[in-house]
C-alpha cells in the first residue's frame, strides 16, 4: 500500500508547539477555537510526547518539552468567520488580550490574545481583497499617520 508523504489532514507546513502542560493548552484551544483533539500519546512519566488538534481545517501538533528542548512560544494567525465572537471566546477560555479586534489596513479585521502557554494568537476575519500594491500604499499611509517608519 502506497503511503502519502503528507499525512491525511496535514498541510505542507504544520505548526508544532512545544509547551508545558499540553492538556491545559488543549482545553484552552477547545474552548477558545473549537479545537478537536485528534491524538494524544503519553510518555511513561505521564507527560505528553505528542498531541494533535484540529482547528478549522488545520492541524496543530503539540508536545511537552524534555531536555534538551525548551518551551518555544510562538505566534499563529488564525482565520475565522467572526473575529469578534472568537476573540471573546478566547478571553472567556483564559486568554489575555494583547490587541482588541480592529479593521486593519491590509484588509483583515484582527485582534490578538496570549494563550495559557504564552503563545500569541492573531485572530482575523478577511474583509477585503487587496493587491500587493494597494496593501503597500495603505501601509505607507498607515505608518505616516502613526509617525513611524516601520523599522
Amino acid at each position: 500500500m502506497k503511503v502519502n508523504p503528507i499525512p491525511e489532514g496535514c498541510h505542507s507546513i504544520t505548526p508544532y508547539l512545544l509547551v508545558p502542560d499540553v492538556g491545559r493548552l488543549i482545553e484552552f484551544l477547545k474552548k477558545a477555537f473549537g479545537a478537536v483533539e485528534r491524538a494524544k500519546i503519553a510518555r511513561p512519566n505521564g507527560t505528553i510526547l505528542h498531541a494533535q488538534v484540529l482547528i478549522g481545517n488545520s492541524i496543530v501538533m503539540i508536545g511537552e518539552p524534555q531536555s534538551p528542548y525548551k518551551p518555544l512560544p510562538t505566534m499563529l494567525y488564525l482565520y475565522v468567520p467572526d473575529v469578534d465572537t472568537t476573540f471573546k471566546q478566547a478571553l472567556a477560555a483564559g486568554g489575555v488580550s494583547t490587541m482588541e479586534p480592529a479593521d486593519m489596513f491590509y484588509g483583515d479585521r484582527s485582534g490578538s490574545v496570549k494563550d495559557v502557554a504564552g503563545n500569541t494568537w492573531w485572530i482575523a476575519t478577511h474583509k477585503e481583497e487587496l493587491t500587493t500594491a494597494e496593501t503597500q500604499k495603505r501601509a505607507t499611509e498607515f505608518f505616516k499617520t502613526m509617525g513611524k517608519s516601520g523599522a
